[in-house]
């Protein structure tokens, strides 16, 4: 049986390892904790160099990004909405997330939010590559998150036939 410990670490694709490692330690103070380059994949053996590189997200989460110098500009997938795909990382509070919202603004970052969530409450903006981001903070209830839980299976079935939002779980925005 498998027995996930963890998340290792997550990768998304840099234009810049440098320009990137420096924008996380400016804005979300995330220190480079490592940094891997090679002139060939380890896995597939391609002929093509890279810089692989390490931030600390607290509590021993790490975000990683690829350089990779030889490959074509950076896009996204054109048939996903930007709002879709993004980072999430938490905060210990409402109040620590209003603070770095304004620490933000205050670095010139364009914020959208907070955005109420029913069970937490984000802000998102976007870093120098263009992925988007979210910092969240835990507003729910004990009671909430088993509502929630206990709910799960029955929405993703109901969904998986209407493909329409299922009404289990609407309280979540039905309050102020």
């Amino acid at each position: 049986m498998i027995n996930i410990e963890k998340i290792h670490h997550v990768a998304y694709r840099c234009k810049d390892a440098k320009e990137t490692t420096a924008w996380y330690k400016d804005k979300l103070n995330m220190d480079l904790v490592l940094a891997i380059a090679e002139n060939e994949v380890p896995s597939t053996k391609a002929p093509d160099p890279y810089m692989h590189i390490f931030l600390d997200a607290g509590n021993e989460n790490v975000l990683a990004f690829f350089e990779l110098p030889n490959s074509p500009a950076m896009d996204r997938d054109q048939n996903t909405p930007a709002w879709v795909q993004h980072i999430a990382l938490r905060v210990a509070s409402y109040d620590v997330l209003v603070s770095a919202k304004e620490e933000l603004e205050s670095k010139g970052v364009e914020i959208l939010g907070p955005v109420n969530h029913g069970v937490f409450k984000s802000i998102y903006f976007f870093d120098p590559n263009g992925h988007r981001l979210e910092l969240a903070a835990d507003t729910g209830t004990e009671e909430q998150y088993k509502e929630l839980n206990r709910v799960a299976h029955d929405m993703i079935e109901e969904w998986s036939v209407t493909k329409r939002a299922p009404r289990h779980a609407a309280w979540l925005h039905e309050q102020d």
